[in-house]
């Protein structure tokens, strides 16, 4: 009885510990995801990168985010959107949030939308204050323009549909007026309302707030997402309708479930490119 007693201690010990190495793993192996879009962009952004970081949650990735902003750094991004989710109301910590930032608007010029969590913590006003000095666009509802080689990109952001009831008409007001064939990019931090996205005619979201449905089961997707209840329909990649794409991250971090399944967190980098074409790099 020895033996088999010894022999099943070991197993057990050998399976606790590959159980956590595999969750370490899908928690911290950070990836980058690249994706090319092609629909109505303007020669003039050709070859323009784009790196979104969503739901970081108060992450650490290394001492001072370094693992991450060196992950930034090599995809060399022309501009970095933040949509959202940059604290946790759980276990606010702004110096986290801003360790990134920090470092990140000395990689690209950087521009950001609130999600949930930062108007839930309290700490809303102290964090955009802090982003600003810090050198951050602060898109809640309002947009920005971009010039490159004579043509026009406009980012539009909107604040999060918690403080925004009204989204709907706050996008509508930001998308009147501006030059005809402007390129129309939208940061918002949710991906449930691609249905509003696609009827105002926007041309390329940013979205994230799913989390990629925590776990991810093989051939069925994620399994939950907030707002979206079981089984989402919109937790990661790019999602097309009529003249309208969206990107949903995966994002970074974790809120009350604390692990991730088949489900690394994720950077994602989108290149613009103006021929018609469609390609995919993973």
């Amino acid at each position: 009885m020895v033996k088999p007693l010894k022999y099943l201690k070991t197993k057990f010990a050998c399976t606790i510990l590959c159980t956590a190495g595999f969750l370490y793993w899908q928690n911290n192996g950070l990836m980058l995801t690249k994706k090319c879009h092609y629909k109505n962009v303007p020669k003039g952004f050709n070859d323009y990168k784009i790196l979104q970081v969503s739901d970081l949650q108060n992450k650490a990735f290394g001492n001072n985010q370094a693992r991450l902003l060196s992950k930034i750094r090599n995809a060399t991004p022309d501009i970095i959107v933040v949509t959202g989710d940059l604290i946790d109301r759980n276990r606010t910590n702004l110096d986290t949030a801003m360790a990134f930032v920090d470092g990140a608007v000395d990689i690209a010029p950087v521009y950001y939308v609130s999600g949930n969590h930062e108007h839930q913590s309290g700490y809303f006003e102290e964090l955009t204050e802090r982003l600003t000095q810090a050198g951050v666009t602060v898109l809640e509802n309002g947009k920005s323009i971009i010039k490159r080689n004579g043509d026009t990109l406009e980012i539009i952001g909107l604040a999060d549909k918690r403080v925004n009831p009204y989204f709907d008409q706050a996008l509508s007001t930001l998308l009147k007026g501006g030059e005809d064939g402007r390129f129309r990019l939208l940061l918002c931090h949710r991906p449930e309302l691609f249905k509003t996205y696609v009827e105002k005619g926007v041309h390329l979201a940013f979205t994230g707030h799913a989390h990629g449905g925590q776990i991810r089961l093989p051939f069925i997707g994620g399994v939950f997402a907030p707002n979206q209840g079981f089984f989402p329909t919109y937790t990661t990649g790019v999602y097309e309708k009529a003249n309208t794409a969206m990107v949903v991250s995966r994002g970074l971090g974790n809120s009350t479930f604390p692990f991730r399944f088949f489900n690394r967190p994720e950077l994602v980098l989108i290149t613009l490119k103006s021929e018609n074409k469609v390609e995919e790099i993973i």
